[in-house]
């Protein structure tokens, strides 16, 4: 089982995401190669790479939703806090707990804010009284955590579809955090957005920075180089360059990496 997130920082080892050899196949065709990977711990990592290298393939391992596909082979280790999430003596839920995933479209279920929020805690504490008496403190928590509380307090009780996509995605966030989770995926998550809306969710990334371990995939090289502190670069399958972000840009030292940022391809 993965630890729980209340270890303290002294506890927890260096890097939250360790792989090593990891491959991945859909049916025959090879989408990762040997990846080797260590990602720290409570920073912003972003991967960059052309559409099809592997990085929403690797987002999905992480969180182990590549699984649910009957033709997806897998071998390798991902370790996430020291602790084989592919054992099988770890229970997918408890993967799912401590590992948060956000999708490229806000996807709030067709309920209350207010039941949104609530909706991890309520499954993973079903039968739990006690849990019960502090679901207000939660809400609120978790909304001001996301920079959403403000614009909701007064109609928890309306449907979380008729919030802005910008609010909506903020929300998908905020669904998360109740569970308390370590590591927080999060695969193109302002695609679906303006400029403003862009803006307002790099800002919110950068508020969660040391409360979690954040992997950000985007094809925007500028949101990479602004809203994280480390930058992977893959290419075909395979990861290129792993380094700090301003490095990568300024000072690559593959010169794949050098090829795309300067838009020579991808």
């Amino acid at each position: 089982m993965i630890a729980s997130a209340d270890t303290t920082q002294q506890e927890q080892p260096e890097h939250a995401i360790t792989t090593e050899k990891l491959n991945l196949w859909y049916g025959t065709f090879q989408a990762m190669f040997d990846i080797d990977l260590k990602i720290k711990n409570g920073i912003i990592t972003s991967m960059i790479g052309p559409s099809g290298c592997g990085k929403s393939t690797f987002l999905r391992s992480v969180n182990r939703i590549n699984e649910r596909l009957g033709y997806v082979r897998i071998d390798g280790s991902i370790n996430v806090f020291d602790h084989n999430i592919y054992d099988p003596a770890v229970e997918l839920v408890q993967v799912r707990k401590q590992i948060g995933m956000v999708f490229q479209r806000p996807n709030p279920l067709p309920v209350s804010i207010r039941d949104n929020v609530l909706f991890g805690h309520r499954l993973h504490n079903k039968g739990n009284e006690a849990a019960k008496k502090n679901q207000d403190e939660i809400v609120e928590e978790s909304l001001r955590q996301v920079l959403l509380w403000d614009q909701v307090k007064d109609k928890l009780n309306h449907k979380a579809t008729e919030l802005s996509l910008e609010e909506q995605q903020k929300l998908c966030i905020a669904r998360l955090l109740p569970v308390k989770p370590r590591v927080l995926l999060m695969d193109e998550p302002c695609s679906a957005l303006d400029p403003k809306g862009t803006a307002a969710v790099e800002e919110l990334i950068w508020e969660l920075r040391g409360k979690y371990t954040i992997l950000i995939v985007t094809h925007n090289m500028a949101q990479a180089r602004r809203a994280s502190d480390e930058c992977i670069f893959m290419l075909m399958g395979k990861v290129v360059e792993h380094s700090a972000t301003e490095d990568l840009f300024v000072t690559p030292k593959n010169k794949q990496t050098a090829d795309y940022i300067e838009g020579r391809y991808g």
